[in-house]
């Protein structure tokens, strides 16, 4: 049973190298992912892999990989920044990040998280919002949280020339709302159902579910001709996405539930960080080698 108090949050770029794990017959086996690739991709049946990242290493990093989706997520406020919550990243704190993944991605969708306060007061705001992401930060498509309420959000965003993934299911800036992060879907799922349907008759090109029953998730994956984005939301749904510190071990502590690690960076980190320290204190560094003696 999913713990429901447990919150899941949390130089010149090289060519990138050809996705590995892609057949050529691969409608995804493109030079530049965008959102028509993503609805061919579900049209197909195949699966896409979408990574949160906040700087331009990780950014190269994940590109080359072939990582078809990076996300700058509003959990920069916890992974990044320190904060508590993800409520208190502000557009400015989160600008320089986006604008450092843009620069560095050359193949994957670079897709901008709008944060809490940016564009729930009216459409206008969401597009003014959304306008900077992409102007000054470079993104490719921005990321709200929504509800049947943001539409009109979506709508006046699509009508400006700015892709929308609309975020449902589990959302982390209401989380104050839904009485914390608790899984969505268990009544049946009606409205999420209504909701999504909703949001891509306004023109969203994607969905992202949070935290959502996996039977509920696969009905309204089937139900909208979009392709929806899981995180919590089981293996029907055409991609996933995770917090890459929580994917690859960078953050300790307990995780959510599905949440898979892929590497363990804190012991490699932590084991390095000491092994410079000793090597600094007794003399071992720098050794001949790392001078300049003439």
């Amino acid at each position: 049973m999913v713990n429901e108090e447990t919150a899941p949050y949390g130089s010149s770029t090289p060519t990138p190298a050809a996705p590995a794990q892609q057949a050529e017959a691969s409608v995804l086996s493109v030079k530049k992912v965008r959102t028509v690739h993503l609805q061919q991709a579900k049209d197909a049946g195949e699966k896409f892999a979408m990574l949160t990242s906040y700087d331009a290493l990780t950014a190269t990093i994940f590109d080359r990989a072939g990582i078809e989706l990076l996300l700058i997520g509003d959990s920069a406020g916890n992974n990044v920044l320190g904060h508590e919550s993800t409520l208190t990243i502000t557009v400015d704190e989160m600008l320089p990040l986006v604008k450092a993944v843009s620069s560095a991605a050359q193949r994957a969708m670079v897709v901008a998280d709008l944060p809490f306060g940016s564009y729930e007061q009216s459409p206008a705001q969401a597009v003014a919002t959304a306008v900077r992401f992409m102007k000054e930060g470079g993104a490719h498509a921005v990321k709200m949280e929504a509800t049947a309420h943001h539409t009109e959000h979506v709508r006046a965003m699509v009508a400006a020339g700015i892709p929308v993934m609309a975020h449902i299911g589990f959302t982390p800036q209401s989380e104050h709302t839904l009485g914390g992060y608790r899984v969505q879907g268990r009544d049946g799922g009606q409205v999420l159902k209504e909701t999504a349907l909703a949001l891509e008759e306004a023109g969203a090109f994607c969905l992202l579910m949070e935290m959502t029953r996996s039977d509920v998730a696969a009905e309204i994956d089937a139900s909208v001709r979009i392709p929806i984005i899981g995180i919590g939301a089981g293996a029907d749904v055409s991609g996933q996405v995770l917090v890459w510190q929580d994917a690859f071990g960078l953050r300790q502590g307990k995780m959510a539930r599905f949440v898979k690690q892929y590497a363990n960076l804190y012991d490699t980190l932590f084991e390095g960080a000491s092994a410079y320290r000793a090597d600094v204190r007794s003399g071992v560094y720098p050794a001949a080698e790392h001078r300049f003696d003439s």
